[in-house]
């Protein structure tokens, strides 16, 4: 495609058809100037979707991995569709590894502000805790240095958080963005980068980040494995807690930060945290209790499979409830009339776009914690 002609994508999708019990592939177009989609049936060979608006697609939603609700398909995206695309989206979709250490943890939110704030698209996220043996291997590079035992203590101390960073020179955007890896260093000469602003010392620097494009790939691949390889040990207490799932829309805008922090800032501890992409299926069993019940049910299952989501177990005292008054009205509209601070009237769009889901009933705080962080992350 010449400089000179109309920006198309092509990627390829694929749609998981219930009926038939198989996937279906799509070549998928996507037109930049009108906003415009259209999709070609691969094994039928045929027009499966004439040329189509969608206003609310953007060119960052479409990436390797990516979920996206398309007239009521669920489409995932498995491959890039012509060189040209390739071309043109690799390097802004590089990724890289970011690990919130275990003495940032009580800062993540602030942390995954900057991440949003700095344009970055957090692809994957999951909260665990390393093995001293798990340990060992991440940081093998640095066997045999003085600081090698202590690293490997701190590390293992508590939770990290581990993050799959997309954006364009991602490696090296991210690298910057981390400052020095000494704290006081980071302090004096990038006064703004996230060591500077919550590290303490070269040991508990508040993050890592890969140092190369391999770098990326190997760590990645240890913490997010694309094979049957068992996931790492997650950090789900399954006792006095409560469900929250940051909806994709706000995730999408930025506002998963912001949100996290005002969580924890209101007493509430996360002790799990992690990136869903919903399937269908999964969405309808997670909400099988409005079923019938709400008219909004169809809505609610588009808008949590319209891509990633983030998943968070709560715990406090009486969590369901503590956190459901904090969450405030399904309608944001009533919320900023009735409870300007909770966080569906500082977040929320509609009734459907609320920001969040809270678990309603006390007795499904930790079934609702399960399905997540026992059904699905087996």
């Amino acid at each position: 495609m010449s400089e000179g002609c109309e920006d198309r994508y092509c990627f390829i999708a694929e749609w998981y058809d219930i009926h038939a019990a198989l996937k279906r592939r799509y070549q998928f177009m996507y037109y930049v100037k009108d906003k415009t989609v259209e999709m070609f049936d691969v094994k039928n060979q045929r027009v499966f979707l004439k040329r189509t608006k969608m206003e609310d697609l953007r060119l960052e939603d479409l990436y390797i991995k990516n979920t996206l609700n398309v007239f009521s398909r669920q489409l995932t995206f498995v491959d890039y569709g012509d060189e040209f695309t390739r071309r043109r989206l690799a390097n802004k979709k590089e990724r890289t590894l970011g690990l919130i250490k275990p003495d940032a943890v009580p800062k993540m939110g602030q942390v995954l502000d900057v991440l949003f704030k700095n344009g970055f698209l957090v692809a994957n996220m999951k909260m665990c805790q390393l093995s001293r043996h798990e340990a060992m291997e991440f940081y093998k590079e640095h066997q045999g240095k003085t600081h090698f035992d202590t690293l490997l203590t701190y590390i293992t101390s508590g939770p990290v958080i581990a993050i799959e960073l997309m954006g364009s020179d991602c490696v090296s955007q991210w690298t910057d963005l981390l400052g020095p890896t000494d704290p006081a260093a980071a302090r004096q000469n990038a006064p703004n980068s996230i060591r500077a602003r919550f590290g303490k010392d070269s040991i508990q620097n508040a993050c890592h980040g890969s140092d190369s494009i391999g770098a990326a790939a190997r760590e990645l691949e240890f913490f997010f494995p694309s094979n049957d390889t068992p996931a790492r040990r997650n950090t789900a207490k399954f006792s006095e807690c409560t469900c929250c799932v940051i909806k994709p829309h706000a995730v999408k805008s930025g506002a998963a930060g912001d949100i996290i922090s005002q969580i924890m800032d209101a007493g509430f501890e996360i002790s799990m945290l992690q990136v869903f992409h919903m399937e269908k299926a999964n969405a309808e069993e997670f909400y099988e209790v409005y079923k019938g019940v709400v008219q909004e049910y169809g809505a609610m299952v588009n808008e949590l499979t319209s891509g990633p989501c983030i998943t968070l177990e709560i715990r406090a005292k009486d969590a369901p409830k503590a956190f459901r008054d904090m969450v405030g009205p399904a309608d944001p509209e009533i919320a900023r009339h009735l409870r300007s601070r909770t966080l569906r009237a500082k977040f929320g769009i509609d009734k459907i776009q609320n920001a969040v889901h809270c678990t309603d009933l006390p007795e499904d705080g930790q079934l609702e914690v399960e399905y997540f962080f026992r059904i699905l992350c087996r």
